[in-house]
Formats: C-alpha cells, sequence, structure tokens
C-alpha cells in the first residue's frame, strides 16, 4: 500500500507536469525504478507508458475543449510519430543509445537558453504554415520526435511544445495542445510493443493511471487558467530539470 501510495503520488505530479509543458517522466519512471530495483528495466518503462497514456490521452481531450487545435499540424505529426516510433524502438534494439545521450543535455542546454533569450517566445500565436508545406514539415516533426521517443526518450514532451512553438509559431497553450496528440501517438506505438512483449505491470499500472489522469487534468485546467507567463516558466523549469539529470545519466552514473 505505501508503494502504491508513492506511485500514485508520483503518477500525479507527473500528470500535472507532463499536461502543461511534457517532462512527466522525470518523476513517475525514477520512482518506478526505485520502488522496483529487481525489475526489468523494460518492464518499468512499459508499466510507465501504460499509465502515461491515459493521462495524455486525458489532457489533449481537456485541450480539444478549451484550446483550438489545429489539426492540419497535428494530425500528420501523430500519425508520422505512431510510425516511427516503432522504427525507433526497433533501431536501440541494434544500436546503443550512447551517443544520443551525451549530446541530449547540451541540446537542452540550448532549448532552455533560446527560450529564456526571446522573452515573446511562446506568447503569440501566428502558425506560419498552411496547405502541403505546413504537412510535410509537420511529418518531419512528428517523424523525427516519434523516432526519438522510441529510440530513447527522455524530454519528448518538451521537445514537441518547442518546436511547435518555434517552427509553426504557436503560443506555449496550442503548442502544448498539439504536443498531447503526438505524445498519445507515440506512446500508442511503444505500448503495443511493451504489452506484446509482456513488460506492463497492469495492477501497477492501472492505478498510477487514474492518478495520471487526475494530474493530467489538472495541469491542464492550470495551464488554461494561469495563462501563457505560468506554461514559459513552468517549462524552463521542466527544462532545466532535463539537464541536470539527462547529464547525471550520461556522465556520472
Amino acid at each position: 500500500m505505501t508503494e502504491l501510495i508513492i506511485l500514485g503520488t508520483a503518477a500525479f505530479l507527473a500528470g500535472l507536469i507532463d499536461a502543461v509543458v511534457g517532462g512527466g517522466g522525470l518523476i513517475q519512471t525514477p520512482a518506478l525504478f526505485s520502488l522496483f530495483p529487481q525489475t526489468a528495466p523494460a518492464t518499468l518503462l512499459g508499466t510507465s507508458k501504460f499509465a502515461g497514456i491515459w493521462g495524455t490521452a486525458a489532457a489533449a481531450t481537456s485541450y480539444a475543449r478549451r484550446v483550438k487545435i489545429r489539426w492540419a499540424t497535428a494530425a500528420p505529426a501523430a500519425a508520422a510519430a505512431f510510425l516511427l516510433s516503432f522504427l525507433g524502438a526497433y533501431t536501440v534494439t541494434k544500436v546503443p543509445p550512447d551517443l544520443v545521450r551525451k549530446m541530449l543535455p547540451f541540446l537542452l542546454v540550448l532549448v532552455a537558453a533560446y527560450t529564456y533569450a526571446k522573452k515573446d517566445f511562446g506568447q503569440h500565436h501566428t502558425p506560419q504554415h498552411t496547405g502541403s508545406k505546413e504537412k510535410v514539415l509537420a511529418v518531419l516533426v512528428g517523424g523525427g520526435i516519434g523516432f526519438y521517443d522510441g529510440f530513447f526518450g527522455p524530454g519528448t514532451g518538451s521537445f514537441l511544445v518547442f518546436m511547435f512553438v518555434r517552427f509553426f509559431g504557436f503560443d506555449f497553450l496550442s503548442a502544448s495542445a498539439a504536443a498531447k496528440v503526438v505524445n498519445v501517438a507515440c506512446n500508442l506505438a511503444a505500448l503495443f510493443l511493451f504489452s506484446y512483449t509482456g513488460h506492463i505491470l497492469w495492477q501497477v499500472g492501472a492505478v498510477m493511471a487514474v492518478c495520471n489522469i487526475l494530474g493530467s487534468v489538472t495541469g491542464t485546467r492550470l495551464a488554461i487558467t494561469r495563462g501563457l507567463p505560468f506554461v514559459r516558466r513552468l517549462f524552463l523549469f521542466v527544462v532545466s530539470g532535463l539537464v541536470l539529470k539527462t547529464a547525471y545519466d550520461a556522465f556520472l552514473a
């Protein structure tokens, strides 16, 4: 019971943060690894994905009711992410992700620095592309992030938010909404693989899923009621946390 309470709390906080700016895996996945040190990593990752997809779907639904999602961008990106996530997951079985592990902290530093330096970044919603150009760019972004999510994964949600703001001209709220749609596709692809290979703790995942949903709904409401400055500050905070965590994993752990 104590373990379930800890995991439920971690899942709630992960859902809340993930719903706003991504990065919920910073909380949820380490909690699983610390409480089940003898369990296979693939099983813990599968359990985390199972819990996370429900919260992500709840956040996507909540955003869709309150924020206008630009489906011309989100749908092609989600479809490409779903397909490329499979390819990324397959690739990681053939090629160790050591180079990505070491590059990731530096990429995240660039994301944080760019966001901090441009004070108006993500504060205005001015979509920059239409028609076939928008769809092609969406496929490239969604496919690239989907492959990364299947191959390695940390910070996927935050990268998506950044990409939608930087390359499509979305504000942070619209970018978060679109990112949730793509995240669902990524998680669904991974979940197929994990469930097929039996790498999910179903009972633990079910408890965490409920808490993740509650956190996601709370996070969505916070993002909408507190507005863009709150989302921007939280984005910078989470990316900074990701820098520290990924740097530790790459060079010290």
